[in-house]
């Protein structure tokens, strides 16, 4: 049994290739999301600190 070479499948469709890149953008949507509500919860935190132990 031989394997399948590239030149023996068929490229994907133009609709498939454009799915398949809007959901990856969407995942890297969803990270830059986490990434921002994580670090806007940091300095809300070091605020809070910052205010309760100022002198």
């Amino acid at each position: 049994m031989t394997q399948p070479t590239p030149e023996d499948e068929p490229e994907p469709s133009a609709e498939q290739q454009g799915l398949s890149l809007e959901k990856k953008r969407e995942r890297y949507v969803w990270y830059y999301l986490a990434y921002f509500l994580f670090g806007i919860h940091v300095v809300a935190f070091v605020m809070i600190y910052a205010v309760r132990h100022a002198k």
